[in-house]
């Protein structure tokens, strides 16, 4: 019996990806394989700092997954920051009203807003991941797939799958309290999709009071941790000049995602001169480069030298404001790690409550470091959250459980 076919749609997909939402879709969609026909529909893009189609058109099977790769339109920056800056009140008055508490009443009066609706599809269609190929397909094709699955509505693509395809559409939204999530155009988008599955119980309560009315039947979908293989530590320490005992963090090493780590790091050093902590980046840079001799930036890594990585750390740190589940402190706790994380957002203050404290939060420079000078002064104390966050991750993010959560929506459709 010939499986269905359920496609992910999603900015970039491939090897060398880095990116929380682009991992995501990978560790669901190779989970699928043994029941479904997958596909992923994806773009040509590699870099999303550029934007620039790097891959070629067409299709390749990687790990059983089917991927389409599409070429995005030519990049208007000029046309994109004039209609988004033509659309700015509308995400301000939203934000404005969801501040005072009211935006999600206001929706049974007004589920489905159109103020500055159409300076906000310019803007899309301007965008760097706009595809006016890998739209069309979505249209034609809909017959062909039961599902499909859309990653994060920050992303073009979110729109454009709910808009030809939403009553066949799962998606998983990834949602942050930014501007971006507070446009009009996504109450149009979710009012159209058939199911929504959140990666946290704050995510979660953020897209009600956001959404309102407009959002659908939904649900927490989540999504389950990977035990990968581990390079030679060794090899791996020489190769990237790594210090006995280190502050680690993985990801995107921008602005947005590490905030004030570096400062914080640079006065923890100050303060603290016994330490013997150096911190550790992990990840592609994408901005100016900030040197200090504490600091080590092994630019991008293997998944294995990743895991090597992260064994071996002191404690892992996730400084992000805007987070939806964080694998990186999911995928540290499995490993026993402690972990250090923003206070100032939700979902990592959560993964702090609901784990008995398996991590700490900070919410300043001397809550950082009162926090870390904690955990690196006692073996003990980072042996006993360790052992809280395997147990956290082991209780909750179990692939059994996230896939047969993921099957039971695609069969609802």
């Amino acid at each position: 019996m010939k499986k269905e076919k359920v496609a992910f749609v999603v900015v970039r997909y491939g090897k060398n990806i880095n990116g929380g939402a682009e991992y995501h879709c990978q560790m669901l969609a190779e989970r699928l394989v043994s029941d479904y026909e997958v596909e992923v529909l994806t773009t040509c893009v590699r870099d999303v700092a550029t934007g620039e189609n790097i891959y070629p058109e067409g299709e390749e099977e990687w790990n059983g997954v089917v991927i389409r790769r599409f070429r995005t339109n030519p990049v208007q920056r000029e046309k994109e920051r004039y209609f988004a800056k033509k659309a700015k009140p509308a995400r301000k008055l939203r934000q404005f009203l969801f501040k005072l508490g009211i935006l999600k009443y206001l929706s049974y009066l007004i589920p489905v807003w159109t103020y500055k609706n159409d300076d906000e599809v310019q803007a899309m269609k301007s965008d760097k991941f706009y595809s006016s190929t890998l739209n069309d397909y979505i249209r034609d094709h809909i017959d062909e797939y039961k599902a499909f699955i859309a990653m994060s509505s920050d992303y073009v693509t979110f729109y454009y799958t709910a808009l030809y395809a939403g009553s066949k559409t799962i998606a998983i939204p990834t949602m942050h309290n930014m501007g971006i999530s507070f446009r009009s155009v996504l109450t149009y988008a979710f009012s159209k999709i058939f199911y929504v599955g959140f990666n946290t119980g704050e995510e979660q309560k953020l897209a009600e009071n956001i959404l309102g009315k407009a959002l659908g039947p939904h649900g927490i979908l989540s999504v389950g941790i990977e035990e990968p293989l581990s390079a030679d530590w060794e090899a791996t320490k020489s190769k990237f000049q790594l210090p006995d005992e280190y502050l680690l963090y993985i990801g995107r090493i921008t602005p947005k995602k590490i905030h004030c780590l570096l400062s914080y790091f640079v006065n923890y050093k100050k303060k603290y001169s016994d330490s013997s902590l150096k911190l550790v980046l992990v990840g592609g840079l994408a901005m100016e480069r900030f040197e200090h001799p504490d600091i080590v930036y092994t630019g991008f890594v293997s998944d294995e030298e990743k895991m090597s990585i992260l064994q071996h750390a002191e404690v892992v740190v996730n400084p992000s404001r805007y987070e939806s589940l964080s694998l990186l402190l999911l995928e540290a706790m499995n490993q026993k790690k402690p972990m250090l994380v923003n206070g100032h957002c939700k979902v990592l203050k959560e993964h702090c409550l609901k784990s008995d404290f398996a991590s700490f939060y900070y919410l300043n420079g001397s809550d950082f470091n009162r926090a870390l000078y904690r955990i690196e002064q006692s073996e003990a104390l980072r042996r006993e959250m360790g052992e809280k966050g395997k147990l956290y991750v082991e209780e909750n993010y179990s692939w059994p459980l996230i896939i047969g959560r993921l099957r039971k929506a695609i069969e609802l459709n």
